[in-house]
């Protein structure tokens, strides 16, 4: 019997524990522990699709993730609530789940992603922020920051700014929002809206703000960056613990 429908989910995850989204041979990933979860409640292997591949470390609050049921399936959406979330450990949990038409790809479908990064910018670390937040102890310039982030937003080439070993084809993509909040000395959050992302790309981003932040390079330098397209001239790439998927658009 063929699929008649499409179950969407919507869940978040702490990636702390996670060799991140995708299957890895010998790896705990989000994807391994959910799939695992879906053929206990279902008796069946279930391959499941994600919005986007998150990095080892990375954390999600809006992750969105589709599989295909099967005719002889008729499960209410409570099992891909609260049964499923039964199956499920402590750090990954099902927020919502919905049926959707036959056909629908969480990855294809999505037409943005918003990310959040988040900096804890006092001058003593806190075990309470460890899992969430890059520590970065000496102040912050948040006006030279937010001056460098309106730089990225637009369609550029991203070449300075995604990982050596990037997949993509093309390195071209439209930034809709890259904005900054809160204070220096304090916390500061960076979220980016875009249409789609390179590996590591939010997070060399957010690397090279935080050199502005610190004063090793200037705001006008962004420009050059985009313009120059070698990732050995922008700043490092800032840790996975700090990122947070937040939402995807459809």
């Amino acid at each position: 019997m063929g699929p008649v429908e499409t179950v969407r989910l919507t869940v978040a995850y702490d990636g702390t524990e996670f060799a991140g989204w995708q299957l890895q041979p010998r790896q705990r990933t989000v994807q391994g522990v959910l799939e695992g979860a879906l053929e206990r409640l279902l008796g069946r292997p279930v391959r499941a699709t994600a919005a986007g591949r998150t990095d080892a470390g990375v954390h999600a609050q809006g992750q969105v993730v589709s599989f295909p049921l099967l005719t002889r399936e008729q499960l209410p959406l409570t099992a891909f609530t609260k049964g499923l979330n039964g199956l499920l450990p402590q750090d990954l949990a099902v927020q919502d789940a919905a049926f959707d038409a036959s056909g629908f790809d969480a990855r294809r479908a999505a037409r943005g992603k918003l990310y959040r990064y988040r900096i804890h910018n006092r001058p003593l670390r806190s075990p309470l922020v460890r899992r969430t937040h890059w520590e970065i102890f000496r102040p912050l310039d948040l006006p030279a920051m937010e001056e460098a982030a309106r730089a990225f937003v637009g369609e550029h080439d991203f070449s300075a700014f995604r990982a050596s070993d990037c997949p993509a084809k093309t390195t071209v993509r439209r930034l809709d929002r890259v904005a900054l909040a809160g204070e220096a000395g304090g916390e500061i959050v960076l979220e980016i809206r875009g249409t789609a992302f390179l590996k590591h790309m939010v997070r060399n981003l957010a690397g090279t703000l935080a050199d502005v932040g610190r004063r090793k390079r200037r705001a006008a330098d962004v420009a050059r960056l985009l313009a120059g397209r070698d990732r050995r001239e922008a700043g490092p790439t800032a840790p996975a613990h700090g990122l947070c998927l937040v939402e995807v658009y459809y």
